[in-house]
């Protein structure tokens, strides 16, 4: 990208009315900066019907057994990395099925890996190592929208035949040009120039959260706002876990470890267990029936 092309985009201007905010008191600068946070989730709801679009196609593939990859570089990969990482115990899935790709590596995590960022040919690779499928949905990340290595990840999904989505933060992005589903949340300049770890960053964490939570939702991993496939691998999931299955059921302490024990302490279950007056290995029957989806598998138990 040529400097004039860089200085033109909207993440990259200069704000002249902040240009002494090294002078101000604390108090003044942590006012000035959450006052330019406050308008991101405007600027994320004016968006909001190419993120539905995005999300219903992605459970669509998701629900033949699709993934959902996440690419970008720097702050946008993290974003990726962390949303990925966070769905296994949230919502009990496979470490597989949510991914994010770090141009450079997982090593980019915590530090620069110089030059990985400027390569298509690097996205390609790592896509490449996951053998992408028809079902599976890549979701390149970058504030500027033009990040070679997402704005390549997409371009090289969409030539495998897999779903593709851009999320950016300017408009007219060369990202949302290549993906099918653009996602174009523009922030207007940060606080501190250039940088798009403040408010592009904040633009992006919300949208990834939407498409991952909302997918999730739209695949039965909820029941109503209750995380019913949380997975409780220590002791404060298992109290989240019964405290799931006591909000859902209205069922007492005792009910409520009894279900639990009858289906291994897995939440689901054990709500149609209560609400159904079934045992456990029918409501793991009931369930699998109903494609995981809680309330088709309670229609079946009470009819």
């Amino acid at each position: 990208m040529t400097d004039d092309a860089f200085a033109a985009l909207t993440t990259e201007a200069f704000r002249p009315e902040l240009a002494e905010i090294d002078r101000q008191p604390t108090l003044e600068i942590a006012r000035l900066m959450n006052a330019e946070d406050a308008g991101v989730p405007a600027a994320v709801a004016a968006q909001l019907p190419a993120i539905a679009a995005a999300i219903d196609a992605i459970a669509a593939r998701m629900s033949r057994g699709g993934r959902l990859v996440y690419a970008g570089a720097g702050t946008a990969g993290r974003l990726g990395v962390l949303d990925a990482s966070e769905c296994p115990p949230t919502f009990n899935t496979p470490p597989e099925q949510v991914l994010g790709l770090i141009a450079g590596g997982p090593s980019a995590m915590v530090s620069s890996v110089e030059g990985a960022e400027d390569s298509k040919a690097l996205a390609a690779a790592d896509l490449d190592e996951l053998k992408l499928t028809p079902d599976d949905t890549v979701v390149g990340v970058a504030a500027s929208g033009r990040t070679p290595y997402a704005v390549g990840a997409v371009e090289h999904a969409r030539a495998l035949g897999a779903l593709t989505v851009g999320v950016s933060c300017n408009a007219g992005s060369a990202l949302a040009a290549a993906a099918e589903h653009g996602i174009e949340v523009v922030v207007g300049p940060e606080f501190l120039t250039g940088s798009t770890r403040l408010k592009a960053g904040t633009a992006q964490k919300l949208v990834l959260n939407m498409l991952s939570t909302i997918t999730m939702i739209r695949l039965g991993k909820t029941y109503g706002n209750l995380m019913v496939d949380v997975r409780a691998s220590n002791e404060k999931l298992r109290a989240r876990s019964r405290r799931i299955v006591a909000l859902a059921t209205g069922a007492g302490a005792e009910a409520v470890e009894a279900a639990l024990a009858a289906t291994g302490g897995e939440v689901k279950p054990a709500i149609l267990v209560v609400l159904g007056g079934v045992d456990g290995p029918t409501a793991a029957r009931l369930l699998a029936d109903a494609g995981g989806h809680l309330r088709a598998a309670l229609a079946s138990a009470v009819r």
